[in-house]
């Protein structure tokens, strides 16, 4: 039932414009506000619901951590861009993908199976160029949204959505990011505050926004990473930088230095919604991957009414870009610092499995 399957289908700034003014993008945007406002106050050990549906999610994620045991890095000292062995991971989750969703979800019909599975799959990152950015993120997004719009995930299971479940495959995709050295799927994705990505930031800051003591400076204190980063997301995205990246959040990551000046959590919190309206949600060449379908809908768009010829398009690896263009998404590739934070003293790589991460300077 491949009709079943939902397909991108943002090619240009018009089609995104169309997007912008439809349902389906108010119920994600919306979704996303929700999430964060059931984060907001709360650490990730807050005592939280924790339905059927929530911890299906949970054991489907640890699921996925054990496939990368069965498939190992290969050999690939001499690059520090993505292992090819995460190929093999994804098609082996690919294949395991059906059955595992008719194990977890079985009350939920096999042709909306297949359309949730599309999204679950595409959030792990890009099998062909072995890469991870907020695309990839948002359609984990995508994927809890249909489970919401299915009526398997109620509101009272937001609390535990962000802080168990986003929570854990956020650790999950470090695992993927450093087993398989994710290349940034475009410098610095795209909009400057990490490498893969967007949403730990704008839940963490939500986390952290009622704190009595925690300030945004309190980043640069190596005492509050230690002792804060497993209960707020947003700490524990600073302190995993840190841990790849020995210059400081001035160089290696300068938008989050900069952040760290603004007086309260709430500012920032309420500034990470509008830089992600802008710049994720916002920007065609990370929104040409988001999928749509029968659960997630989206109209007829202005690219699909003309052809590529008359839109004067170019194809490249995949998707479109303007004549002339060279998209955030695909241009030079970016080498995982993840990968060069794991090249020992002597200069080889060590396996991630059973190994610390070692730091070294960056830009």
């Amino acid at each position: 039932m491949a009709s079943d399957k939902p397909s991108a289908r943002i090619l240009t700034q018009e089609d995104l414009d169309v997007f912008k003014e439809s349902e389906t993008y108010n119920v994600l945007l919306q979704f996303i506000l929700d999430l964060r406002e059931a984060a907001t106050g709360h650490p990730n050990s807050f005592d939280c619901i924790e339905s059927e549906t929530t911890k299906s999610i949970l054991s489907l994620l640890d699921e996925v951590q054990q496939l990368t045991t069965l498939h190992p890095a290969v050999s690939n000292e001499k690059s520090r861009f993505g292992n090819p062995a995460f190929r093999d991971f994804y098609d082996d989750l690919e294949s395991q993908l059906p059955d595992l969703f008719r194990k977890h979800f079985p009350d939920i019909q096999e042709d909306k199976l297949i359309e949730m599975e599309a999204y679950f799959a595409e959030s792990f990152g890009n099998k062909t160029r072995i890469d991870y950015g907020s695309g990839h993120e948002l359609n984990f997004i995508c994927f809890l949204l249909c489970l919401s719009r299915l009526n398997a995930v109620e509101k009272s299971d937001y609390p535990a959505m962000v802080l168990r479940v986003f929570n854990k495959y956020i650790a999950l995709m470090r695992v993927i990011q450093s087993v398989y050295w994710l290349e940034p799927a475009g410098s610095h994705g795209v909009w400057g505050l990490d490498d893969y990505h967007f949403l730990p930031f704008l839940f963490g800051a939500a986390q952290l926004s009622t704190h009595k003591y925690l300030r945004p400076r309190s980043i640069h204190d190596p005492d509050v990473l230690e002792t804060y980063s497993k209960d707020y997301m947003y700490l524990a995205a600073i302190a995993f930088i840190n841990s790849v990246k020995t210059a400081s959040l001035r160089w290696s990551s300068p938008m989050l230095d900069d952040i760290s000046g603004v007086k309260s959590w709430e500012k920032v919190s309420e500034g990470m919604v509008k830089m992600y309206k802008a710049e994720v949600l916002g920007k065609v060449p990370i929104m040409q991957h988001i999928l749509f379908g029968k659960i997630l809908p989206i109209g007829e768009l202005p690219s699909e009414t003309q052809t590529a010829e008359e839109k004067n398009l170019t194809q490249h690896e995949g998707h479109l870009h303007g004549e002339g263009e060279w998209g955030d998404c695909c241009g030079i590739k970016v080498p995982s610092a993840i990968a060069a934070s794991q090249f020992s003293k002597t200069g080889e790589l060590r396996s991630i499995h059973g190994n610390s991460v070692r730091p070294i300077p960056f830009d």
